[in-house]
């Protein structure tokens, strides 16, 4: 690791959320990884009193697709910060009537669609950590809380249904995936696997930008609009949040290795 420095929370930015400068006193870190390198270098400063490691997910100028992301690197490297809690920032086209776009929704469970396998333990050594609750519920708790204290547009579950993309779907397979899932994306699942490998917490902030392609599409315009107001409305749920999360973790994640060497 080629830093001195560390943090405690790991923000990974999604799509339109790349904005390092809201980090106070903020510092670029390289970390070497066994992965190879991250999608950009990590910036660490102070947000609302709290040590902050930042990550562009599709890198600083967004020219990662999502297929490309090097999760494992990420993942890694935050850990090796010190980082023990992971909010992630997801664009989200939404599979159900109910989720509108402009809805911030927490997800509370995933299906997974994509053809890749994404483990730190493919060799030697092996564990089946459990993912019944993949999602961090303390992270959880206080995205909802504070969401609802914004009286933002709210969804407090939602399952998370994950392409490997990057094209997006059929309309006969969005019709399908309609059975399966409230939210279609790209980014979040892996994430989460990895996080839950690493013992971190991890949670999700999922925005809707538009109906997927089983409902007639929205206008680039509109879309526009709707991501200009999700990225705003994504700001102000984590400068609520940040401060809010506790020192000590007392969910199920910190002991995900525990009982599950293979």
């Amino acid at each position: 690791m080629q830093t001195n420095n560390s943090a405690e929370i790991g923000l990974i930015g999604g799509t339109g959320v790349y904005d390092p400068a809201l980090l106070e006193n903020a510092e670029q870190a390289k970390v070497w990884t066994p992965y190879g390198a991250t999608s950009s270098p990590i910036t660490i400063g102070m947000f609302k009193g709290r040590k902050i490691a930042f990550i562009a997910r599709h890198g600083l100028n967004h020219t990662i697709p999502p297929h490309k992301v090097n999760w494992r690197a990420n993942i890694y490297a935050l850990k090796e910060l010190g980082v023990s809690r992971i909010l992630a920032t997801c664009a989200t086209g939404s599979l159900k009537e109910d989720y509108k776009p402009g809805t911030v929704v927490i997800p509370d469970q995933f299906v997974d669609f994509s053809k890749t396998v994404h483990t730190f333990y493919d060799e030697g050594k092996f564990y089946h950590v459990g993912m019944a609750e993949p999602f961090c519920s303390e992270l959880r708790t206080i995205l909802i809380n504070e969401a609802k204290a914004l009286k933002l547009p709210l969804k407090e579950k939602g399952t998370y249904l994950r392409i490997e993309g990057p094209q997006f779907s059929t309309r006969a397979a969005s019709n399908m995936y309609r059975q399966f899932a409230d939210l279609i994306g790209m980014t979040g699942v892996p994430e989460a696997i990895l996080a839950r490998e690493k013992e971190l917490c991890f949670a999700i902030i999922a925005t809707v930008t538009d109906y997927d392609v089983w409902k007639s599409s929205s206008s680039f315009e509109e879309i526009k609009n709707v991501m200009a107001a999700n990225i705003q409305n994504t700001k102000k749920l984590l400068e609520a949040v940040i401060p809010k999360i506790p020192k000590e973790r007392k969910c199920i994640c910190k002991d995900a290795l525990k009982g599950a060497e293979a």
